[in-house]
């Protein structure tokens, strides 16, 4: 990738400033010659491409973490490409449409639900898909407590989180059992590509893993199919199974040829042949591919930068592209701070004391939210293509309360930040700085993603934001994977920048908002297979959090539902364990060659109809 930045600044250099004189000719090949060298690197990835091959290449910011399923918790993965699920969920109208699962029947009582599967489905090595890989995927994965997986926590019913029991009742059906209706259970058995969706998975080869533990009790299934595990060794559902993977550099797609779509005229779907996900280090890199004509697709993964769009704009009818525009996207951004009080088995705690006590202060945190200027990040760092994002409710569901309904807002107020910090005991010293009531200096962590220069840019603003009131941000940007690992394992941190996918069903968030979720970020409990913690606390604002999930999966009247996700957003607001910041604008690139594209603001993947695309060489339509 340092050949891509290098080649391609030169030649901007050289185009764009003619006063360089006689270093030019010098330059000039300078710049050749690391083109060659690009040229050489993109055909790593033509080498195993015949001639009648259609492509498709994307990108993404940093190797995937696991080949497993269950056991994913970032966005990207393979699996968008990889495996489906029972149900899908329209892109467009968000409505959940069959998949794997041709129809089902929700019984009077709403406590069982009968899905019929798709005659004659195959996994991607020829063998059957059955109902009794259902099964096992429910039953002996998901719900299986010795698994960590998120996807566990969007099926716990009630205050007891019971789980649905999973039945084979004949050679097609299998019926889901509820202890009681279950609003959610539909959408919760929603696969990829949506984000975090539960794939099917083949009982012939991953049963004895399941069934298997290692001397330390775990399922050996925890280390199968991780990213050493030979792409031939994966056995998939989905539209495209994994040919090769190049750690830091690219991984390679072929078609599944037993994957179960046909089109009207009879042909197997999908209709491309290969997809490449090239690795680059920062947006801006794949800004530049994109602009080469290396990359057919920039911002499918999270929303085109708005800083892109006027340069991009430009050079749509030249560079043969367009760009999609879906309205304001479903993810949330938001900071996080760590509000957990518990020890590790050897009684340290995760958190500094000292900035435990602050980050604890419901008022430290409001003064925080007034503190940061969202319009300032919106004008300098998302040139005004965006807005405020206020609620951990996506804007696209029918529950999201608007700040004129009442949801509570922080519009940017340093008057009314430093009275908050006033009546919490924090004072300002004759140099400025921010002290807590036992003097001691107010200074914390935030850290984000590399790579991502939104949120990075982000950061820098929050950062002088917060210094207005004597604060001190240690601001760093860390690697993607280590960020996760923070937030999920050692949860040693102190404040972090992140987003989460969005979705029609709040429901789907409880493995963030319910204290027992596995990504319940701001104040993680025991999860399975990790040390075991002391002191872990829930807070009452949180245990009413939790009440309210329940109700909410419980009651099926429409009109009730909205009314107690409304009362989940108040509370939210009002305590802060996170602040919500900008709302993005979804902005895609897309070459012309690249047919059939339905974009939208809803799903988190721009290219969710993936099986449907087609590439069309020969001319320059548009869509």
């Amino acid at each position: 990738m340092l050949i891509v930045d290098a080649a391609m600044t030169c030649v901007a250099w050289l185009a764009n400033d003619r006063r360089r004189g006689m270093g030019r000719s010098l330059l000039v090949g300078l710049a050749i010659a690391l083109l060659i060298s690009l040229m050489g690197c993109r055909m790593l990835v033509e080498q195993s491409k015949t001639s009648d091959q259609s492509q498709l290449v994307l990108s993404i910011l940093s190797d995937v973490k696991t080949f497993n399923p269950p056991l994913n918790q970032e966005f990207p993965s393979i699996f968008l490409l990889t495996h489906r699920g029972l149900t899908t969920e329209d892109g467009l109208t968000g409505e959940v449409r069959p998949e794997l699962a041709e129809s089902w029947e929700i019984s009077p009582d709403q406590t069982r639900i009968t899905f019929t599967l798709r005659e004659g489905l195959q996994w991607s090595d020829g063998e059957p898909l059955t109902v009794d890989d259902v099964v096992f995927t429910y039953r002996d994965v998901i719900f299986n407590d010795k698994i960590p997986t998120d996807s566990r926590d969007g099926f716990r019913i009630g205050a007891s989180g019971a789980l649905p029991t999973v039945e084979k009742v004949g050679d097609r059906q299998v019926a889901f059992q509820l202890p009681e209706p279950f609003a959610p259970l539909l959408r919760a058995t929603v696969g990829p590509p949506t984000a975090g969706g539960i794939a099917i998975l083949p009982r012939h080869i991953l049963e004895d893993a399941v069934s298997t533990l290692d001397k330390d009790g775990n399922p050996l299934f925890l280390s199968t199919w991780d990213t050493n595990t030979p792409p031939d060794d994966l056995v998939v559902n989905g539209p495209y199974r994994l040919r090769s993977c190049v750690p830091g550099q690219r991984l390679i797609f072929e078609r599944n040829p037993y994957f179960w779509q046909v089109d009207e005229q009879g042909v197997q779907r999908p209709y491309i042949d290969r997809v490449v996900w090239e690795v680059v280090e920062s947006t801006d890199t794949a800004l530049l591919q994109f602009r080469s004509g290396s990359l057919d697709v920039l911002g499918d993964t999270r929303p085109l930068k708005p800083e892109y769009f006027s340069l991009l704009k430009r050079e749509e009818e030249r560079g043969q592209f367009q760009i999609l525009i879906g309205g304001p996207w479903s993810s949330t951004t938001f900071l996080v701070f760590n509000l957990n009080q518990a020890t590790d088995a050897q009684g340290k705690p995760f958190v500094d004391p000292v900035k435990a006590s602050w980050f604890q202060r419901q008022g430290f945190r409001q003064a925080i939210a007034y503190a940061i200027d969202r319009d300032r990040i919106i004008n300098n760092v998302f040139r005004g293509i965006s807005e405020p994002q206020n609620s951990p409710v996506s804007v696209q569901s029918p529950y999201y309360l608007s700040p004129e309904e009442g949801l509570p807002v922080y519009e940017h107020n340093l008057e009314q930040a430093r009275k908050l910090l006033e009546t919490e005991g924090f004072q300002r010293n004759s140099q400025g700085e921010l002290l807590d009531p036992d003097g001691n200096r107010v200074s914390f962590t935030l850290e984000t993603n590399t790579g991502n220069q939104i949120r990075e840019a982000m950061g820098a603003q929050i950062k002088d934001n917060l210094a207005q009131l004597g604060i001190q941000i240690d601001f760093r940007p860390i690697d993607f994977g280590t960020l996760v690992s923070k937030l999920t394992q050692s949860r040693v941190w102190d404040t972090i920048m992140i987003g989460f996918t969005g979705s029609i069903e709040p429901h789907s968030g409880a493995n963030l908002w319910k204290s027992t979720g596995g990504s319940h970020l701001f104040n993680l409990g025991a999860q399975p297979g990790q040390e075991p913690i002391q002191n872990w606390v829930v807070s009452d604002w949180e245990r009413n959090i939790d009440q309210l999930f329940d109700a909410g999966a419980r009651e099926l009247n429409e009109e009730g539902r909205k009314q107690i996700y409304a009362e989940f957003q108040r509370i939210v607001q009002e305590q802060l364990p996170v602040i919500h910041l900008v709302q993005e604008i979804a902005m895609m690139s897309v070459r012309d060659r690249l047919q059939n594209v339905q974009f939208s603001s809803l799903p988190s993947w721009g290219l969710w109809n993936i099986h449907e695309l087609k590439i069309d060489d020969q001319g320059d339509k548009k869509q």
